[in-house]
């Protein structure tokens, strides 16, 4: 197969970090190399990739503390989006597009959990790299209402702008399972079937709650 999407775990917090690349091409991205860059540099050369650039969903240390090492071991910038708390060799604005080979992934910013976020969409394979803006049946913890208001129109732009088939691979391990679909995601994950941003709110302000009701942890 052609197209390679590899979910590395590397530690913290059930963190997930991503390999994409072009086998024909030979050419990779890592995205949020995080705490065990060396695992994710080691997987590229198993794969006979280049890697050409690193990038973050978001400048969390959990996510970016990674950069400098795999940076080192790659020679590859590292890009993130506006307001990125650490050094970025470019800012990825929205809608960007960068080349893999034959694969472009498009930016999304999609502000909420953070100012800086963004997803990543493979635009020929369908395969979306949520960060910690869309997990497997939950969404990214907000610090207020604002920022919760926020995340709800990130949301709903990707509700509105995904296909239903789009495959979700999220920043952290905290699902059912290791990903998902956008279709699954709209029929299960209880913050999408918020029919408002004020049943949003609710069910934010009551989510230890509801994790305990289900047995989520």
């Amino acid at each position: 197969m052609r197209f390679i999407l590899e979910q590395l775990r590397l530690g913290g917090d059930r963190n997930f970090g991503y390999l994409l690349g072009d086998r024909e091409a030979g050419e990779g991205l890592l995205v949020d190399p995080s705490y065990d860059p060396r695992t994710a540099v080691a997987r590229a050369e198993a794969q006979g990739l280049r890697i050409t650039a690193i990038l973050n969903t978001h400048g969390h240390p959990d996510h970016a503390n990674g950069n400098a090492e795999a940076k080192a071991l790659t020679g590859a910038p590292v890009l993130g989006g506006p307001g990125h708390p650490g050094p970025v060799d470019r800012t990825l604005a929205d809608g960007d597009r960068l080349p893999f080979g034959a694969y472009h992934l498009k930016v999304w910013r999609v502000p909420g959990h953070c100012p800086d976020h963004l997803t990543f969409l493979v635009e020929e394979e369908g395969a979306a790299l949520t960060g910690d803006l869309l997990f497997v049946g939950k969404v990214g913890g907000t610090g207020s209402d604002a920022d919760a208001r926020t995340e709800w129109d990130s949301l709903q732009r990707l509700l509105r702008e995904w296909p239903p088939e789009t495959t979700v691979w999220p920043g952290h391990d905290y699902g059912a399972r290791a990903s998902s679909t956008m279709a699954l995601e709209r029929r299960g994950n209880p913050f999408l079937l918020c029919p408002d941003i004020e049943a949003f709110l609710q069910l934010k302000a009551d989510w230890p709650a509801f994790k305990a009701r289900h047995g989520l942890r």
